[in-house]
Protein backbone atom coordinates (compact mmCIF):
# COMPACT_ATOMS: atom_id res chain seq x y z
CA UNK A 1 0.00 0.00 0.00
CA UNK A 2 1.63 3.33 -0.91
CA UNK A 3 1.96 5.94 1.60
CA UNK A 4 -1.16 8.09 1.30
CA UNK A 5 -3.33 4.68 1.21
CA UNK A 6 -2.08 3.40 4.30
CA UNK A 7 -1.03 6.37 6.35
CA UNK A 8 -4.03 8.52 6.06
CA UNK A 9 -7.02 6.46 7.26
CA UNK A 10 -8.65 9.17 9.43
CA UNK A 11 -7.88 11.29 12.57
CA UNK A 12 -10.48 8.86 14.75
CA UNK A 13 -7.22 7.20 16.82
CA UNK A 14 -6.36 10.45 17.24
CA UNK A 15 -9.71 11.75 18.73
CA UNK A 16 -10.90 8.90 20.85
CA UNK A 17 -8.81 7.93 24.33
CA UNK A 18 -8.17 11.44 25.19
CA UNK A 19 -7.33 10.71 28.22
CA UNK A 20 -4.06 8.35 27.67
CA UNK A 21 -1.36 9.84 28.83
CA UNK A 22 2.96 8.63 27.83
CA UNK A 23 2.93 7.00 31.08
CA UNK A 24 0.81 4.24 29.72
CA UNK A 25 3.55 3.15 26.80
CA UNK A 26 3.08 -0.68 26.29
CA UNK A 27 5.59 -2.54 23.98
CA UNK A 28 4.48 -5.57 22.42
CA UNK A 29 7.88 -7.99 23.36
CA UNK A 30 9.91 -7.58 26.13
CA UNK A 31 12.54 -6.07 26.88
CA UNK A 32 15.84 -7.27 25.10
CA UNK A 33 19.19 -6.90 26.95
CA UNK A 34 22.13 -5.00 25.49
CA UNK A 35 25.24 -6.59 24.60
CA UNK A 36 26.30 -6.75 28.32
CA UNK A 37 23.33 -8.06 29.46
CA UNK A 38 21.15 -4.88 30.27
CA UNK A 39 18.00 -3.74 29.56
CA UNK A 40 17.65 -0.82 27.35
CA UNK A 41 15.46 1.25 29.61
CA UNK A 42 17.67 0.54 32.60
CA UNK A 43 20.42 2.39 31.17
CA UNK A 44 19.60 5.98 30.63
CA UNK A 45 16.77 8.31 31.27
CA UNK A 46 15.08 10.36 28.94
CA UNK A 47 15.51 14.54 29.51
CA UNK A 48 18.39 15.17 27.45
CA UNK A 49 18.27 18.57 25.89
CA UNK A 50 21.57 18.43 23.36
CA UNK A 51 23.92 16.58 21.12
CA UNK A 52 27.03 18.73 22.44
CA UNK A 53 29.30 19.89 19.12
CA UNK A 54 27.70 18.96 16.04
CA UNK A 55 29.58 17.66 13.08
CA UNK A 56 29.93 18.67 9.26
CA UNK A 57 31.18 16.32 6.25
CA UNK A 58 31.00 16.76 2.72
CA UNK A 59 29.10 14.35 0.82
CA UNK A 60 27.31 14.03 -2.12
CA UNK A 61 25.63 17.95 -3.43
CA UNK A 62 25.73 18.28 -0.01
CA UNK A 63 28.01 19.61 3.39
CA UNK A 64 25.97 17.59 6.06
CA UNK A 65 25.04 18.52 9.58
CA UNK A 66 24.93 15.64 12.20
CA UNK A 67 25.52 14.53 15.82
CA UNK A 68 27.31 11.37 16.59
CA UNK A 69 27.55 9.68 19.59
CA UNK A 70 29.02 5.95 20.71
CA UNK A 71 32.38 4.12 20.03
CA UNK A 72 33.96 5.23 16.60
CA UNK A 73 34.60 1.09 16.21
CA UNK A 74 30.74 0.16 16.87
CA UNK A 75 28.63 -0.98 14.55
CA UNK A 76 26.92 1.66 12.98
CA UNK A 77 23.26 2.49 13.26
CA UNK A 78 22.11 6.05 11.01
CA UNK A 79 18.82 7.66 12.53
CA UNK A 80 16.44 9.55 10.04
CA UNK A 81 14.30 12.39 11.02
CA UNK A 82 10.81 13.35 9.89
CA UNK A 83 8.52 16.79 8.93
CA UNK A 84 8.40 18.96 10.56
CA UNK A 85 11.66 17.69 12.73
CA UNK A 86 14.77 17.62 13.37
CA UNK A 87 17.78 15.40 15.14
CA UNK A 88 16.46 16.09 18.38
CA UNK A 89 13.94 13.90 17.65
CA UNK A 90 16.72 11.58 18.98
CA UNK A 91 18.45 13.50 21.70
CA UNK A 92 17.65 10.25 24.10
CA UNK A 93 17.23 7.47 21.67
CA UNK A 94 20.99 8.41 20.36
CA UNK A 95 22.89 8.08 24.01
CA UNK A 96 20.81 4.42 24.80
CA UNK A 97 21.96 3.15 22.03
CA UNK A 98 25.60 4.51 22.36
CA UNK A 99 26.18 2.84 25.97
CA UNK A 100 25.04 -0.54 24.02
CA UNK A 101 28.33 0.01 21.84
CA UNK A 102 26.41 1.49 18.98
CA UNK A 103 28.29 3.69 16.87
CA UNK A 104 25.17 6.51 16.40
CA UNK A 105 24.82 8.72 13.52
CA UNK A 106 21.65 11.58 13.09
CA UNK A 107 21.65 13.95 10.22
CA UNK A 108 20.11 17.00 9.47
CA UNK A 109 18.00 15.62 5.92
CA UNK A 110 18.71 18.29 3.02
CA UNK A 111 16.73 21.46 3.77
CA UNK A 112 17.35 21.44 7.93
CA UNK A 113 19.48 22.80 10.25
CA UNK A 114 23.02 23.18 9.50
CA UNK A 115 22.89 21.14 6.13
CA UNK A 116 23.93 22.64 3.23
CA UNK A 117 24.04 22.63 -0.44
CA UNK A 118 27.77 22.80 -1.60
CA UNK A 119 26.99 24.75 -4.76
CA UNK A 120 24.15 27.62 -4.80
CA UNK A 121 23.25 26.25 -8.64
CA UNK A 122 21.82 22.83 -7.20
CA UNK A 123 17.98 22.22 -8.19
CA UNK A 124 16.70 22.15 -4.73
CA UNK A 125 14.88 18.72 -4.97
CA UNK A 126 12.98 16.72 -3.08
CA UNK A 127 11.53 13.85 -4.66
CA UNK A 128 12.31 10.77 -2.35
CA UNK A 129 14.92 9.51 -4.47
CA UNK A 130 17.40 11.98 -3.73
CA UNK A 131 16.80 11.91 -0.20
CA UNK A 132 18.49 7.93 -0.06
CA UNK A 133 21.01 9.08 -2.36
CA UNK A 134 22.13 11.41 0.18
CA UNK A 135 22.45 8.72 3.10
CA UNK A 136 24.19 6.79 0.72
CA UNK A 137 26.43 9.71 -0.17
CA UNK A 138 26.62 10.56 4.02
CA UNK A 139 27.82 6.66 4.68
CA UNK A 140 30.19 6.64 1.86
CA UNK A 141 31.97 9.81 3.01
CA UNK A 142 32.16 8.40 6.83
CA UNK A 143 33.38 5.32 5.30
CA UNK A 144 30.57 3.25 6.72
CA UNK A 145 30.23 0.17 4.77
CA UNK A 146 26.74 -0.57 6.32
CA UNK A 147 24.26 -0.03 8.85
CA UNK A 148 21.34 -0.50 11.03
CA UNK A 149 18.54 2.13 9.45
CA UNK A 150 15.81 3.73 11.55
CA UNK A 151 13.49 6.55 11.06
CA UNK A 152 10.37 8.06 11.40
CA UNK A 153 8.07 10.19 8.76
CA UNK A 154 10.15 11.13 5.84
CA UNK A 155 13.44 9.25 7.90
CA UNK A 156 11.19 6.18 7.39
CA UNK A 157 10.54 6.56 3.37
CA UNK A 158 14.10 7.15 3.06
CA UNK A 159 15.81 4.25 5.00
CA UNK A 160 12.89 1.63 3.34
CA UNK A 161 14.10 2.74 0.16
CA UNK A 162 17.79 2.34 1.21
CA UNK A 163 17.02 -0.93 2.32
CA UNK A 164 14.89 -1.81 -0.64
CA UNK A 165 17.13 -1.02 -3.34
CA UNK A 166 20.85 -1.52 -1.62
CA UNK A 167 20.40 -3.90 0.78
CA UNK A 168 23.89 -4.40 0.75
CA UNK A 169 24.25 -1.12 2.88
CA UNK A 170 21.36 -1.85 5.16
CA UNK A 171 21.96 -4.25 7.88
CA UNK A 172 18.60 -4.06 9.58
CA UNK A 173 15.76 -1.73 9.56
CA UNK A 174 13.57 -0.19 12.31
CA UNK A 175 10.68 1.78 10.26
CA UNK A 176 7.99 4.04 12.10
CA UNK A 177 4.47 4.10 10.20
CA UNK A 178 5.75 0.13 7.96
CA UNK A 179 6.42 1.02 4.56
CA UNK A 180 6.09 4.76 3.31
CA UNK A 181 7.94 4.04 -0.38
CA UNK A 182 5.69 6.83 -2.28
CA UNK A 183 3.82 5.58 -5.54
CA UNK A 184 2.57 8.87 -7.08
CA UNK A 185 0.16 7.38 -9.43
CA UNK A 186 -1.43 6.05 -6.11
CA UNK A 187 -1.55 8.92 -5.14
CA UNK A 188 -3.40 10.61 -7.30
CA UNK A 189 -6.72 8.74 -6.35
CA UNK A 190 -8.69 10.81 -3.84
CA UNK A 191 -9.26 9.11 -0.18
CA UNK A 192 -12.96 9.47 2.04
CA UNK A 193 -12.96 12.69 3.16
CA UNK A 194 -12.52 11.92 6.93
CA UNK A 195 -9.18 10.32 5.42
CA UNK A 196 -8.09 13.64 2.77
CA UNK A 197 -8.69 16.05 6.28
CA UNK A 198 -5.55 14.58 8.20
CA UNK A 199 -3.57 15.58 4.80
CA UNK A 200 -4.87 19.16 4.76
CA UNK A 201 -1.02 20.84 4.94
CA UNK A 202 -0.08 19.18 2.07
CA UNK A 203 -3.31 20.33 -0.34
CA UNK A 204 -2.11 23.94 1.42
CA UNK A 205 1.02 23.40 0.19
CA UNK A 206 0.20 22.89 -3.20
CA UNK A 207 -1.40 26.67 -3.25
CA UNK A 208 1.01 29.77 -3.47
CA UNK A 209 -0.28 30.98 -0.32
CA UNK A 210 0.74 27.92 1.52
CA UNK A 211 4.35 28.11 0.24
CA UNK A 212 4.19 31.53 1.66
CA UNK A 213 2.21 31.12 4.60
CA UNK A 214 4.56 28.26 5.67
CA UNK A 215 7.44 30.92 5.14
CA UNK A 216 6.07 33.26 7.03
CA UNK A 217 4.85 31.10 10.12
CA UNK A 218 7.22 28.47 9.79
CA UNK A 219 6.75 28.15 13.59
CA UNK A 220 3.22 28.16 14.74
CA UNK A 221 3.10 26.04 11.31
CA UNK A 222 5.36 23.14 12.87
CA UNK A 223 4.40 23.56 16.54
CA UNK A 224 0.78 23.03 15.35
CA UNK A 225 1.44 20.15 13.41
CA UNK A 226 3.10 18.64 16.30
CA UNK A 227 0.13 19.27 18.64
CA UNK A 228 -2.11 17.63 16.11
CA UNK A 229 -0.34 14.26 15.21
CA UNK A 230 1.15 13.39 19.00
CA UNK A 231 -2.16 14.50 21.27
CA UNK A 232 -0.28 13.26 24.18
CA UNK A 233 2.98 14.62 23.95
CA UNK A 234 3.44 17.16 26.21
CA UNK A 235 6.54 19.01 25.22
CA UNK A 236 7.52 22.24 26.49
CA UNK A 237 8.34 25.44 24.71
CA UNK A 238 12.22 24.83 25.19
CA UNK A 239 12.07 21.46 23.74
CA UNK A 240 10.07 22.75 20.29
CA UNK A 241 12.46 25.69 20.13
CA UNK A 242 15.36 23.64 19.94
CA UNK A 243 14.06 21.77 17.13
CA UNK A 244 12.42 24.86 15.44
CA UNK A 245 15.91 26.42 15.16
CA UNK A 246 16.33 23.74 12.20
CA UNK A 247 13.71 25.35 10.20
CA UNK A 248 15.57 28.58 10.08
CA UNK A 249 17.67 26.71 6.97
CA UNK A 250 17.48 28.92 4.20
CA UNK A 251 16.37 25.87 1.81
CA UNK A 252 13.53 24.23 3.75
CA UNK A 253 10.84 26.06 2.42
CA UNK A 254 11.49 25.27 -0.84
CA UNK A 255 12.28 21.42 0.13
CA UNK A 256 9.39 21.24 2.25
CA UNK A 257 7.37 22.42 -0.87
CA UNK A 258 9.04 20.44 -3.50
CA UNK A 259 8.35 17.38 -1.58
CA UNK A 260 4.75 17.56 -0.96
CA UNK A 261 4.11 18.98 -4.44
CA UNK A 262 6.13 16.13 -6.34
CA UNK A 263 3.96 13.51 -4.12
CA UNK A 264 0.91 14.53 -5.42
CA UNK A 265 2.14 14.65 -9.13
CA UNK A 266 2.12 18.31 -8.96
CA UNK A 267 6.25 19.38 -9.08
CA UNK A 268 8.79 17.17 -11.07
CA UNK A 269 12.13 16.06 -9.61
CA UNK A 270 14.75 15.37 -12.60
CA UNK A 271 14.78 12.78 -15.06
CA UNK A 272 18.30 11.12 -14.03
CA UNK A 273 16.43 9.50 -11.60
CA UNK A 274 14.03 8.62 -13.48
CA UNK A 275 15.61 4.66 -13.04
CA UNK A 276 15.22 4.91 -9.58
CA UNK A 277 11.57 6.02 -9.68
CA UNK A 278 10.67 3.63 -11.89
CA UNK A 279 11.60 0.95 -9.23
CA UNK A 280 10.28 2.77 -6.39
CA UNK A 281 6.73 2.27 -8.10
CA UNK A 282 6.74 -0.86 -8.27
CA UNK A 283 7.07 -1.16 -4.37
CA UNK A 284 9.71 -3.06 -4.14
CA UNK A 285 9.66 -5.70 -1.28
CA UNK A 286 12.21 -5.29 1.77
CA UNK A 287 14.10 -8.59 2.83
CA UNK A 288 16.20 -7.45 5.53
CA UNK A 289 15.33 -7.99 9.24
CA UNK A 290 12.51 -5.84 10.10
CA UNK A 291 10.94 -4.19 13.28
CA UNK A 292 8.01 -2.05 11.73
CA UNK A 293 6.61 0.73 15.07
CA UNK A 294 3.13 2.19 15.11
CA UNK A 295 2.18 4.85 17.52
CA UNK A 296 -1.27 4.10 18.38
CA UNK A 297 -2.26 8.19 18.94
CA UNK A 298 -0.50 8.75 15.40
CA UNK A 299 -3.63 9.99 13.07
CA UNK A 300 -1.67 8.50 10.38
CA UNK A 301 -1.25 5.19 12.03
CA UNK A 302 -3.62 2.70 10.44
CA UNK A 303 -6.26 0.22 11.76
CA UNK A 304 -4.96 -3.37 11.64
CA UNK A 305 -2.01 -3.54 13.45
CA UNK A 306 0.14 -3.23 10.83
CA UNK A 307 -1.01 -5.66 8.58
CA UNK A 308 -1.87 -3.35 5.79
CA UNK A 309 2.05 -3.10 5.03
CA UNK A 310 3.09 -6.88 6.42
CA UNK A 311 3.35 -8.25 2.57
CA UNK A 312 6.04 -5.67 2.05
CA UNK A 313 8.29 -7.05 4.50
CA UNK A 314 9.80 -10.44 3.84
CA UNK A 315 12.32 -11.19 5.86
CA UNK A 316 12.75 -11.38 9.47
CA UNK A 317 9.83 -9.11 10.82
CA UNK A 318 8.72 -8.03 14.09
CA UNK A 319 5.57 -5.49 14.43
CA UNK A 320 5.20 -2.94 17.56
CA UNK A 321 2.17 -1.13 18.18
CA UNK A 322 3.19 1.65 21.31
CA UNK A 323 -0.11 2.80 23.36
CA UNK A 324 -0.35 6.44 23.86
CA UNK A 325 1.96 7.41 21.64
CA UNK A 326 1.87 9.70 18.73
CA UNK A 327 3.87 10.30 15.58
CA UNK A 328 6.74 11.40 16.83
CA UNK A 329 8.05 8.18 18.15
CA UNK A 330 11.67 8.65 19.13
CA UNK A 331 10.97 11.52 21.06
CA UNK A 332 8.52 10.25 22.89
CA UNK A 333 9.14 7.12 23.59
CA UNK A 334 12.47 6.98 23.24
CA UNK A 335 13.43 3.39 25.31
CA UNK A 336 10.45 1.36 22.94
CA UNK A 337 12.20 3.10 19.66
CA UNK A 338 16.12 2.29 21.13
CA UNK A 339 14.74 -1.33 22.36
CA UNK A 340 13.43 -1.89 18.60
CA UNK A 341 16.72 -0.95 17.29
CA UNK A 342 19.03 -3.45 19.84
CA UNK A 343 16.16 -6.05 18.77
CA UNK A 344 16.29 -5.66 14.96
CA UNK A 345 20.14 -6.21 14.99
CA UNK A 346 19.14 -9.77 16.38
CA UNK A 347 17.10 -10.73 14.34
Amino acid sequence: MNVIDRRTVSRILAVGAAGASLSALSVTSALAPDRKGAAVSGIGKPGNTSFGTLKQIDAGVLNVGYAEAGPADGPAVVLLHGWPYDIHSYVDVAPLLARHGYRVIVPYLRGYGTTRFLSSKTFLNAQQAVFALDLIALMDALKIKKAILAGFDWGSRTADIVAALWPERCKALVSVSGYLITNRERNKKPLAPRAEWAWWYQYYFATERGRLGLDRYRHDFAKLIWKNVSPTWSFDDATFQRTATAFDNPNWVPIVIHNYRWRLGLAEGEPRFDGIEKKLARSPVISLPTITLDGERDPFTPPGDGAGYRDRFTGKYAHRTLKGIGHNVPQEAPEAFAEAVVDVDRL
